[in-house]
């Protein structure tokens, strides 16, 4: 009789390979609707809006419904949706934060690290990362970690900042709102997968 140990699993190995958008049935329709949904979420969420004394870059929902559409729909798709939402806007759709369009404002770098922010949590998502509490909350701290590491030195670039100006401006006043954003997510994606019964 073998006494051989089974093989270890790797962290998010279990059920891995899927992500939320995988359990609705298969089609070229679905992803089509999935990518048009997340751009249109997207833009939805970017007019919750509040605009921060002193810095061109306002509080919005922007940034959390990306994050959810990439860990929800996964890299690929997740790309997908977020370039949607970029090009649509710079052709004059007034989607982005503030109604605003074009991409002519200094806060355009967070879009661009929304669409690297995405396909970055997506692919995490893809290994089970957004299957408990605690590697959710990591996922959606790297992810924005992303989408600053883009959006900040753009902002200093579009308009003649230092780069601690910027962070001051386009950095500091948002993380007690990611912090609320990881929250959210930390109990609406793994309770999502409990739900549907495929937790990792």
């Amino acid at each position: 009789m073998s006494t051989a140990a089974a093989p270890v699993r790797p962290l998010g190995s279990l059920r891995s390979g899927k992500v939320l958008a995988d359990l609705l049935p298969s089609s070229r329709a679905r992803d089509i609707a999935l990518v048009v949904g997340g751009a249109a979420l997207t833009g939805f969420a970017a007019q919750i809006a509040v605009p921060v004394p002193g810095s061109p870059v306002p509080v919005s929902g922007q940034t959390f419904a990306a994050l959810l559409v990439g860990t929800a729909l996964g890299a690929r798709r997740g790309f997908l949706s977020l370039a949607l939402y970029a090009v649509v806007g710079m052709a004059g759709v007034p989607w982005f934060a503030e109604a605003a369009s074009g991409y002519a404002m200094p806060s355009f770098g967070y879009i661009l690290g929304m669409l690297l922010a995405a396909t970055v949590v997506g692919a995490l998502a893809r290994r089970g990362a957004d299957r408990s509490v605690l590697r959710t909350a990591g996922t959606m701290v790297l992810g924005s970690a992303v989408i600053y590491a883009v959006g900040v030195p753009y902002l200093a670039f579009a308009t003649g900042m230092t780069l601690p100006q910027a962070v001051a401006a386009g950095l500091t006043p948002f993380l007690i709102g990611d912090a609320l954003k990881a929250a959210l997510a930390m109990g609406a994606l793994p309770t999502a997968w409990k739900f549907l019964g495929r937790k990792g």
